[in-house]
C-alpha cells in the first residue's frame, strides 16, 4: 500500500473513531470538526484538510488533538500531528498551549521531522501567539542537483548540494477591528508579527523577517450546517532568502454534526467560548533552505571521462608556454580556456576538446558531479603577421571560443586552420578575419573528412582583397549548419570556396550570409543551404 493509501486510511480511522467517540458524548459542549482551506499565493498555491478533535473537556477546559495534511503545487506536502489545551479564564481570556510532530516531504524529495512548541491568549479584541520550531532527526540531506563548481585559477571546486531544516520561532500580535459588533459571530482580525529561522550548516542564510495577516471569520453561515464557519484571509510576509510571499486564503468549517444530522453544541455559545474552537495560528511548513552547502572538492576530470586542464593567462605568461600548456596536457582532455593575447601560432593537439563559452560537466574523485557555466574564453592575434591564429589537429573540438586574427599590413589572415585534419568540430565560436590587403580568411578546411563548422558567427574582411569565410577544396563529408557568415571587402565576396571533389553532409542547413556567393571550380556533391544565396 502506498503512502497515499496509508495517509486516506488514517483519516478515514481517524474520522471515525472521532465520530463514534463524540456521539456518545452528546452532552459536550465544543464538537469535532473538520476545516478545508485553500490559499492561493504569488509563488505556491497550498491546500489544507485539518481535523480539530475534542478528546476531554468540561465547563472551561477543552484538550484537544488537532491533525493536518497539506499539499502545495511545488510538490511538496506535509502532515503535523499535534496535541493542546486550552482554558476560559475568568477575566475573559482564554489561555492555550500545544505541540506538534510535523513531517513534510520537499520539493527535493526529501523527508524532514520536526517538534512545534506554542502558547496563546485570545481575548475579545487581542491575541497573542508565540510559536518554536525545532527539527529533529536528520537535518541535512544531499541534492546531486543543486551541487555547484567554481573556477578559481586553474581549477574547478565543486561544493556538494543540500537541504538543511532550519529551527526558528514565529510571534504575532492581533487586534479586533471594530468593524463589526463582538457579539455578531462576524469578526475582522488584523495581526502583525515577525519570524527567524537558522540553521547549524555554515553558509546558509538567516530566514527572518515581517509578516502581516487579515482574517474575516463569519460564525453560523445562514446557508450551511449549524455549527459551520467560513473565514477568507489575505498574508503577506518578507525575508532575503525566499524574498516576498503572499496568499489570499479561504476556510470552511464542517462540524461533525452535519454528518450525524444532531444539534450542532456550537449554537448555544458565547463568543468566549466559541473561540477555544480556534484553528491553531503556526507556520505552514519544516522551514528547509536548499543549496550548495556541503563539502568541497577540486574537480580532475569531465562526466565523460575526460581529463580536465584549465589555462589561465594568470599563469601563464606567453604563447609558447600556451603551447606547452596545451601540450602536455595531451590527449583525452577538456581545456577551459582564459583570454590570451597571442604573438605566434596556438596549436591544439588531437584529441583535445578547447572550451571558451559553455557548459562543462565535471566529476571529483570521490564521485561528485556538476555542470558550469564558463565565459569569455578569448585568443586574439593583432598586427602579428602570422598566417593562422590556430591549428588544430584530428578528432579536436573548439567550442564556445572568440577567435581573431587581424593585421592592417598583412595578407591571407586566417583564424583556424583545419586542413588535412579528421573529425574536427568547430561550434558556438566567433571567428574574425582580417587582412588590409591580403584578404581574410575563417576557416581553412580544405582536405578535410567529417568536419562539423555549426552554430558560429564568421566574419571576414579585407580592405582591398578578397574575403572568404570557409576554404571547402576536396573536404569529404563536411556539415555547415547555422553558421552566420558576414563579409566585407571591396574585392570578392566569397561565402565558400572549393573545387574537386568536396561533398557536404545534409545536415548542411540553416545558414545565412550578409553578402556574398558560394565559389566552386567543380560542383560538389551534395549542398549547402543558406536564407539568400543557393551554394551551389
Amino acid at each position: 500500500m502506498n503512502s497515499k493509501s496509508n495517509t486516506l486510511c488514517a483519516i478515514g480511522m481517524i474520522t471515525g473513531l472521532t465520530l463514534l467517540s463524540w456521539q456518545a458524548q452528546a452532552q459536550d459542549k465544543w464538537e469535532p470538526y473538520i476545516d478545508l482551506e485553500g490559499k492561493i499565493g504569488n509563488e505556491r498555491d497550498l491546500g489544507e484538510i485539518d481535523f480539530f478533535m475534542p478528546l476531554l473537556q468540561d465547563d472551561d477546559t477543552l484538550f484537544f488533538s488537532d491533525i493536518r495534511i497539506r499539499k502545495d503545487n511545488n510538490s511538496s506536502s506535509e502532515g503535523n500531528f499535534g496535541v493542546g489545551m486550552r482554558r476560559m479564564l475568568d477575566n475573559g481570556w482564554n489561555v492555550g498551549a500545544y505541540g506538534y510532530f510535523d513531517r513534510r516531504k520537499t520539493s527535493n524529495d526529501n523527508y524532514f521531522n520536526q517538534v512545534t512548541l506554542g502558547a496563546e491568549l485570545l481575548g475579545e479584541d487581542w491575541d497573542a501567539r508565540v510559536n518554536a520550531y525545532q527539527p529533529i532527526g536528520d537535518k541535512n540531506k544531499t541534492v546531486d542537483a543543486l551541487n555547484s563548481a567554481t573556477l578559481s585559477g586553474s581549477s574547478f571546486t565543486v561544493t556538494q548540494g543540500s537541504e538543511v531544516a532550519m529551527k526558528g520561532f514565529d510571534a504575532e500580535v492581533g487586534y479586533r477591528l471594530p468593524v463589526f459588533d463582538a457579539d455578531s459571530g462576524t469578526n475582522l482580525r488584523a495581526y502583525a508579527g515577525g519570524y527567524h529561522f537558522s540553521a547549524d550548516t555554515s553558509g546558509v542564510e538567516d530566514v527572518q523577517g515581517p509578516r502581516l495577516r487579515l482574517d474575516l471569520t463569519f460564525d453560523e453561515l445562514p446557508f450551511a450546517w449549524e455549527g459551520s464557519r467560513f473565514s477568507i484571509g489575505a498574508e503577506w510576509q518578507n525575508d532575503d532568502p525566499r524574498g516576498s510571499q503572499g496568499f489570499v486564503s479561504a476556510r470552511l468549517r464542517i462540524p461533525f454534526s452535519a454528518f450525524t444530522g444532531k444539534s450542532s453544541a456550537s449554537k448555544t455559545l458565547n463568543r468566549q467560548e466559541r473561540r477555544m474552537m480556534d484553528p491553531i495560528v503556526r507556520d505552514v511548513d519544516v522551514v528547509t533552505q536548499a543549496g550548495a552547502y556541503g563539502r568541497s572538492e577540486t574537480a580532475t576530470e569531465t562526466t565523460d571521462g575526460q581529463s580536465l586542464t584549465v589555462v589561465s593567462s594568470d599563469e601563464i605568461a606567453n604563447t609558447a608556454d600556451l603551447n606547452t600548456a596545451l601540450a602536455n596536457a595531451g590527449a583525452n582532455t577538456v581545456i577551459v580556456a582564459d583570454r590570451f593575447d597571442v604573438t605566434t601560432q596556438v596549436n591544439v593537439p588531437a584529441g583535445q576538446t578547447l572550451i571558451g563559452s559553455g557548459e562543462v560537466g565535471l566529476r571529483t574523485p570521490s564521485g561528485m558531479t556538476a555542470t558550469a557555466n564558463v565565459s569569455g574564453g578569448t585568443f586574439a592575434a593583432t598586427n602579428t603577421g602570422q598566417a593562422y591564429l590556430m591549428l588544430v589537429g584530428n578528432n579536436t573540438h573548439i567550442k564556445g571560443m572568440n577567435l581573431s586574427n587581424s593585421d592592417n599590413g598583412g595578407t591571407g589572415m586566417f583564424v583556424v586552420r583545419a586542413d588535412n585534419r579528421t573529425d574536427v568540430i568547430i561550434e558556438n565560436n566567433t571567428l574574425t578575419a582580417f587582412g588590409a590587403s591580403g584578404g581574410g580568411v575563417g576557416i581553412d578546411m580544405r582536405n578535410s573528412t567529417n568536419a562539423i563548422v555549426r552554430n558560429n558567427t564568421i566574419t571576414a574582411s579585407s580592405n582591398t582583397a578578397g574575403a572568404v569565410g570557409a576554404l571547402v577544396t576536396n573536404a569529404s563529408n563536411a556539415t555547415i549548419a547555422n553558421n552566420s557568415f558576414s563579409l566585407s571587402t571591396s574585392g570578392p565576396k566569397t561565402v565558400l570556396s572549393g573545387n574537386g571533389a568536396t561533398s557536404f553532409n545534409a545536415d548542411s542547413t540553416g545558414n545565412t550570409t550578409n553578402d556574398g556567393a558560394c565559389n566552386f571550380a567543380a560542383p560538389p556533391t551534395g549542398s549547402v543551404g543558406f536564407s539568400t544565396i543557393n551554394c551551389p
